[in-house]
């Protein structure tokens, strides 16, 4: 399945309603759903251990607003009844119940708010733990294949954005809903004249507010798009190789200059943002002040009065000033609803990812401690997913015990087979197996514990030395870690640092060498242990002294495990037990390394011609 690219997120792209404004429909938003349409009762089933507190929530959202509206028959009593009277007990018990709605009305908010975000809490951990753990399962060529920044913004962004889109859409309705309509009949109750006067008036601030809002989010995705291109020229220019680039590039001038230039543009539009549509909100801000204008007009008039009293304009007024924000609201709900289905629509596309590399259903049980290492390739065929077969029916056995070299020119599969043995990738057809067990058998936990892997690129993460090697054993102790660090040729090394195992490795391990690097995550497999062990091109980008010193620690590393070695450099396999060389995805030969040479076929071409480059680039 072909992943997109994603769509940038943030305020100007549609998620939420903003700041008060009506929402415009990002329509990234319906290609989405368009792409990968979502179902109701999906999402219905993330929310249905929540049932009870949903209910708790939606009631007391209405209690709320329900409650919240005594306020404007309270103030119309103090000034009709009360104070005109002198009745002071009145007035106490009047301003007293005021203070006490505020505060009810308070104390529900509080409760309605902590129950709603707690709840869209929940949801939202349960989906992303549950996207994490299904993107572990993926493949290696789903992550070649897609960028790293989708996958962070899936996990992140869109699971935060629908958290807040949900749950404020969900209050939302509730709140505007029960407002709307309780201050409609309010508003009808206290004077029937007027509101219809206030239904005439209101259309056209409606139609205002929304035409400034539309304005604004076309300019606003402008900026949004802008930020994300500079927040994008940060991420890559100032990491450690971004960095690097630039100095031996010479790059820092132009990419001041291109900083700059995003920069200022963000300057323009942030000015037109605030600018746009002026007349129009002036406008609109004399319809609102029209609007009180009109009713107290009325008011004065006996013929559309109704004998209304002074407390119950006030009264009035104040619901008819309070209506516009929920039926705003109201009006965004179809905008939010359509974002909220783009965020479960973006998430869900990733959770119905088929993983190409699935655990078996009833794992075979296999103790590392008890594994012999017996290796067999059998009739291995592999095809990537645009067709291309990289793998030609490959037979091959590994002692247990022994190292066996594969190489042959680049593009002939020797990674691609070395990845078969780990189930980074899974054979098309055909069956790996160690100790007679299919890899596909065996349960990963185990699987991982049996083959390490140590290749051309190390990664280290950015946090001790200690940490980094605690990850292949957890429990290990500090003489154990000091004994693999001696085993990989690096215990002087990490033992002159100031900090020793508590030395920082820094972003990628650029605090260490590419050799000390490499020599750190051989010290990690030392202390996985494996009884089979894959080293991938482990030492093909370093230079011939730090080879040396790399070579010597997988030869310890190497010393009882069975070993399959794949060797860029034809140097690296003389002390192999059998070499195979690949071509094409076919093995075309095999033997000792001293047999080959006598055989003068296509190991002996390749040790010339291997000869030949190094003896040019001297």
């Amino acid at each position: 399945m072909a992943i997109p690219e994603a769509a940038p997120a943030g305020p100007g792209s549609g998620r939420g309603s903003g700041g008060g404004g009506p929402a415009k429909l990002n329509p990234a938003d319906e290609k989405q759903l368009n792409r990968h349409p979502v179902s109701l009762r999906r999402i219905a089933a993330l929310f249905a251990p929540h049932k009870g507190a949903i209910a708790v929530v939606v009631l007391l959202i209405t209690a709320s607003s329900v409650i919240g509206l005594a306020q404007p028959f309270l103030v119309r009593a103090v000034i009709d009844d009360a104070l005109p009277h002198g009745n002071t007990r009145l007035l106490l018990f009047l301003t007293a119940s005021m203070v006490g709605v505020a505060a009810l009305t308070a104390a529900i908010g509080v409760i309605q708010t902590w129950m709603a975000t707690s709840m869209g809490q929940r949801v939202m951990h349960t989906l992303r733990v549950n996207l994490f753990t299904h993107l572990q399962a993926q493949s290696l060529g789903f992550f070649t294949r897609t960028r790293g920044g989708e996958v962070q913004s899936r996990l992140t962004h869109d699971v935060s954005g629908m958290q807040s889109v949900v749950t404020s859409t969900a209050t939302g309705v509730a709140s505007n809903l029960t407002t709307a309509v309780a201050t409609a009949v309010a508003m009808a109750a206290l004077s029937p004249g007027l509101s219809l006067i206030s239904l005439v008036v209101l259309p056209p601030a409606i139609w205002l507010s929304r035409r400034v809002a539309m304005i604004r989010r076309d300019v606003t995705d402008e900026r949004q798009r802008e930020l994300a291109a500079l927040h994008t020229q940060v991420e890559e220019g100032l990491s450690v190789s971004g960095v690097r680039l630039a100095k031996t590039l010479g790059t820092i001038p132009r990419d001041a200059d291109r900083f700059r230039a995003r920069s200022e543009t963000l300057v323009g539009l942030e000015l037109r943002s605030q600018l746009a549509g002026r007349w129009r909100m002036a406008t609109m801000q004399i319809v609102f002040a029209a609007i009180p204008a009109v009713i107290y007009l009325a008011a004065g008039f006996p013929a559309t009065s109704g004998g209304m009293t002074i407390g119950t304009l006030v009264a009035f007024t104040g619901l008819q000033a309070g209506i516009f924000r929920p039926v705003m609201g109201l009006l965004n709900i179809g905008v939010q609803w359509v974002t909220a289905l783009a965020f479960f629509s973006r998430i869900f596309e990733y959770l119905d990812l088929e993983p190409q590399i699935r655990p078996a259903a009833h794992p075979v049980r296999l103790d590392p401690a008890a594994v012999r290492g017996d290796v067999r390739f059998q009739d291995v065929h592999f095809t990537y997913d645009d067709g291309t077969e990289v793998l030609h029916g490959i037979d091959l056995t590994l002692p247990a015990g022994t190292t066996t070299a594969v190489v042959g020119p680049t593009g002939s599969g020797k990674s691609t087979l070395a990845s078969l043995l780990p189930r980074l990738n899974d054979t098309s057809t055909g069956r790996v197996s160690i100790d007679g067990v299919d890899v596909r058998d065996l349960a990963p936990e185990d699987l991982s514990r049996i083959v390490g892997v140590v290749s051309q690129e190390s990664y280290l993460i950015h946090a001790s030395i200690r940490e980094n090697l605690l990850l292949a054993d957890p429990d290990a102790s500090d003489d154990q870690l000091w004994s693999a660090l001696a085993a990989a040729q690096m215990a002087d090394t990490v033992g002159a640092l100031p900090d020793g195992l508590d030395t920082l490795v820094g972003a990628r391990g650029h605090r260490f060498s590419g050799g000390e690097q490499q020599r750190l995550a051989i010290a990690r497999t030392v202390l996985r242990n494996p009884p089979v062990l894959v080293l991938d091109e482990a030492t093909s980008a370093l230079d011939n002294t730090t080879e040396a010193q790399v070579q010597l620690a997988l030869e310890r590393l190497s010393a009882g495990r069975t070993t399959l070695t794949i060797a860029h450099r034809l140097s690296t396999v003389e002390n192999a037990d059998q070499v195979v060389v690949l071509d094409a995805g076919r093995i075309v030969e095999a033997g000792t390394p001293d047999e080959l040479r006598a055989a003068n076929g296509a190991f002996a071409r390749l040790a010339a011609h291997t000869a030949q480059q190094e003896d040019n680039a001297a």
